[in-house]
């Protein structure tokens, strides 16, 4: 038997020689250790009796792969209406669409997960309330941006957006007119882009003005959810991508929407006749405590809401006109509604005004099912099962679990909304009760977490598509086709050409 020890000592082994005689017991040790975790999560974890696609449970590269797919949602909810209430999707993170998932989930003071570090963006020194893990940072992280949120001042921003809804209704105008099919989707993306341009600025980005996707700025934003989303699995990929290096070579998928935010906050500060708007807000409680936040805090806010405040109205906006466009019964009552508010002395604004907006009942059923049936968000909000665990139903789980609800998913359950549940049906809206559905419908998040931007999100849904409905007819260019969507971090609806014409 050779002697390696006496064989260094003495010289007649190289590097070399040593390096060879270890590989063997190395890959053997490597293999050893992937075969152990592999079987602990799989047959000995407190989740392994949990039901899940196999690989789910080993390993998180399942839920990559169905978010590279973009199918995410719909793989979660065929599972669940097939196993119940709760999933494993991850090896230590569970799908939860129990009936008390919003209230022992979503509204308790539990730490958020792991996820939500990939929106410090592009790395970890540009921090906000949603990247922050802890309820107490995000409490505190939020106070230097509540009132640039508030409802109060929100309603200010009405007649700043009211003249890039016009640009959107010139541009159906002009489609109407050349009777040439329209992407509609598109020129909604650049009316949202434009409309938290001009809230958060007073000046729009230019996107619906020129009718195109200006720098490609919007390809870039698609371009970092498709790559964000999958790398915001794993920390360790979350810190390769998301650190002070990365950032200086420009090499971070978040740095392209980070230049696009930047650039307009910079003209913002140069700009003399700007308005109070939400920028303003944030600066004055930078200047009045900056012992509480810094300028790198409000950069950081300012990339997130752009990106956050743009694609998630642009698909409830996609998501109610589609839906609508796909079933016109719907279209002619919410008309006759607009036609009844007319001969009341409303709705008669070029641009049909909030206050009057809010007096549409079926209307605002309409943009909540559209926001329920096609929810701009389709990833799981993450929550981490504090010390003691979390009781759901009669299932315990225990601490440091990740818990995730849904809420593509949870909109889609059968047990919460009915066997239609996959269908458009804004009447479910106008019952005599709704306490139940509304519990459930979590569009903006709920609790701690909700999103902060909801009220200007409301004002936009409110006007714009009551707006096109009174004012526009629509059809599908091609009424065999339907839409096409990829669910990463938000849905991405697009592929829906529509022939316009002028409502006379």
């Amino acid at each position: 038997m050779v002697d390696i020890g006496s064989k260094i000592t003495q010289g007649e082994w190289s590097s070399n020689d040593l390096f060879k005689s270890l590989v063997p017991s190395l890959a053997t040790a490597f293999l050893l250790l992937l075969f152990t975790t592999a079987a602990w999560r799989r047959y000995l974890s407190p989740l392994s009796d949990l039901p899940g696609p196999f690989w789910a449970s080993i390993t998180r590269l399942w839920h990559v792969k169905v978010i590279i797919f973009g199918d995410q949602n719909v793989q979660l909810s065929r599972l669940h209406e097939k196993h119940g209430h709760f999933i494993r999707m991850a090896p230590n993170e569970v799908s939860v669409t129990h009936p008390d998932a919003v209230k022992k989930i979503l509204q308790q003071p539990m730490k958020k997960g792991m996820f939500y570090n990939i929106s410090a963006i592009p790395d970890w020194r540009y921090q906000t309330p949603m990247s922050s893990l802890e309820p107490k940072d995000k409490i505190e992280r939020s106070k230097a941006f509540a009132s640039g949120y508030a409802q109060s001042n929100v309603i200010k921003y009405e007649d700043a957006i009211n003249p890039l809804i016009e640009k959107l209704g010139n541009w159906m105008d002009h489609y109407a007119r050349s009777g040439e099919a329209m992407e509609l989707d598109k020129y909604l993306i650049y009316t949202s882009f434009d409309v938290v341009g001009e809230v958060l600025f007073s000046r729009p980005f230019g996107f619906i003005e020129k009718g195109e996707d200006l720098g490609n700025s919007i390809a870039k934003n698609l371009a970092q959810e498709a790559i964000g989303t999958p790398v915001a699995q794993f920390r360790w990929a979350q810190l390769l991508l998301g650190n002070p290096l990365v950032t200086y070579l420009g090499l971070s998928p978040g740095s392209m929407l980070m230049d696009t935010a930047m650039v307009a906050l910079n003209e913002r500060q140069k700009n003399p006749d700007a308005r109070f708007d939400v920028v303003a807000h944030w600066f004055r409680y930078l200047q009045q405590h900056p012992d509480r936040t810094t300028l790198r805090n409000v950069q950081a806010q300012t990339t997130t809401n752009v990106a956050a405040g743009s694609d998630t109205v642009a698909c409830g906006l996609q998501s109610v006109i589609y839906h609508m466009t796909r079933n016109p019964g719907t279209w002619e009552k919410a008309r006759a509604e607009i036609k009844k508010a007319q001969r009341e002395g409303q709705c008669l604004g070029k641009i049909i005004s909030l206050e009057d907006a809010q007096q549409l009942p079926y209307i605002q059923a309409c943009i909540k099912e559209g926001l329920r049936i096609h929810s701009p968000v389709p990833m799981g909000l993450q929550r981490v099962a504090p010390k003691g665990g979390v009781t759901i139903g009669d299932r315990t789980f225990p601490e440091g679990t990740t818990l995730s609800v849904n809420p593509w998913v949870l909109h889609h359950s059968t047990e919460l909304w009915g066997g239609d549940a996959d269908e458009w049906k804004p009447e479910r809206w106008l019952g005599d009760d709704t306490t139940v559905l509304e519990k459930n419908w979590i569009p903006f998040g709920a609790g701690w977490m909700g999103c902060p931007g909801q009220h200007v999100a409301r004002m936009e849904l409110l006007k714009i598509c009551s707006t096109i409905i009174r004012d526009y007819d629509l059809k599908f260019a091609d009424p065999s086709k339907e839409w096409k969507w990829k669910a990463y971090f938000t849905m991405v609806p697009d592929s829906w050409p529509v022939l316009v014409s002028k409502k006379k």
